[in-house]
């Protein structure tokens, strides 16, 4: 008998989530533009319903009922087919926990949420990486990638630490070629920066079908990080899957009411967006002006850009000098991308000091 509790072998191999660092080596704070936080910060409707207060003795909803309906309106879906997390991330986790486990695969792009990893292997499933068409996931090898024991596809779209976005022809083509066992997974949590009238259908193959699950989140766009509220919809089976795992009591009150007023700010994320694309169409055109340098920003569709360091220039050094500059950004050996930094898009004076600091590397004026 052993002396201790034996731990399951697969939770042994799980590497524990990294977030993003908002301080130097030196322990000197950074400005976070690692974590894809919003630059606005929130909705004045968020701050105003938070300062009122509430009742921190009594439980929230367990139902978030009120804010099921709320998402339901905007979304034109039932609400019994709405289920919240804490975070989508919640969300995500009751996925592959219902429908993976021990001998079974989760398949997903190469480059991809750095969760997804943690969500198979806590679950004892194995993980599976489909190959990359210039770091960008591809249908094609998606669907290669299926074998007998897939169980979940997990598809962040727009993608991270990417950025780039899958149309609906082709999320489309994606689940037609998946069996219908398989759960699809599509992870919307930066669809609200995609432009105004674009999206991949997810929601359309969800209400449809019985085997695609859509989550979204309140962390990005609609600037409530902190609050960690998410949610997902699907198929009644699907939706009851998740709502046996979740947390009981699991979106806490003032996250609830810091969503609903956030929900109802139509005007905050439209402004999210507008500056989001601006602040980021810029950035990338002064790193299009070092591409004789080695840098290549990415297609993004989200609130980041991945530079890509192909020449003399590496990206640890870049990394050291934006964080002397007093910035932290992300650098992502972890997830196989040692030559690259996933910034996100701050202000434009923000990103103007980051565009700066990478002209000084590469010898330009700044």
């Amino acid at each position: 008998m052993a002396d201790t509790p034996i731990l399951k072998p697969w939770i042994e191999a799980i590497h524990a989530y990294v977030p993003g660092k908002s301080r130097a080596a030196d322990g000197r704070p950074l400005v976070k533009l690692s974590a894809n936080e919003n630059p606005l910060g929130c909705s004045p409707k968020v701050l105003e319903t938070l300062a009122g207060g509430h009742e921190p003795n009594l439980y929230p909803d367990p139902d978030a009922t009120r804010l099921r309906e709320a998402i339901g309106k905007l979304h034109g879906i039932d609400p019994a087919r709405i289920v919240c997390g804490t975070g989508s991330g919640e969300c995500l986790h009751g996925a592959v926990q219902a429908f993976a486990g021990p001998g079974d695969e989760v398949l997903f792009a190469r480059y991809s949420f750095s969760l997804y990893p943690l969500l198979a292997h806590k679950v004892g499933a194995e993980v599976v990486l489909a190959e990359d068409s210039d770091y960008a996931p591809d249908v094609d090898k998606l669907l290669a990638a299926v074998t007998e024991r897939t169980r979940v596809v997990l598809l962040d779209n727009p993608n991270n630490p990417i950025g780039t976005f899958l149309p609906r022809a082709e999320v489309e083509r994606l689940h037609a070629g998946l069996p219908k066992d398989v759960l699809l997974v599509i992870d919307q949590a930066y669809a609200e920066f995609l432009p105004e009238g674009v999206d991949d259908g997810g929601m359309e193959l969800a209400a449809r079908h019985a085997n695609v699950l859509v989550t979204r989140t309140f962390a990005k766009a609609y600037g409530i990080a902190g609050e960690r509220v998410g949610w997902a919809t699907g198929a009644p089976h699907l939706v009851d899957a998740l709502n046996r795992l979740r947390g009981a009591f699991n979106v806490t009150a003032s996250g609830q009411r810091a969503a609903l007023a956030a929900l109802a700010d139509r005007d905050f994320v439209a402004r999210s967006r507008e500056a989001n694309a601006a602040a980021r169409a810029y950035f990338v055109g002064k790193i299009d002006a070092l591409g004789n340098h080695g840098l290549r920003a990415l297609p993004s569709e989200a609130n980041f850009v991945l530079v890509v360091f192909e020449g003399d220039l590496a990206a640890t050094t870049a990394l050291e000098a934006i964080a002397e500059a007093g910035y932290a950004v992300r650098h992502l050996p972890g997830q196989g991308l040692p030559q690259a930094l996933r910034i996100t898009v701050g202000t434009p004076a923000q990103m103007d000091d980051i565009a700066a600091v990478l002209r000084t590397l590469c010898g330009e004026r700044p």
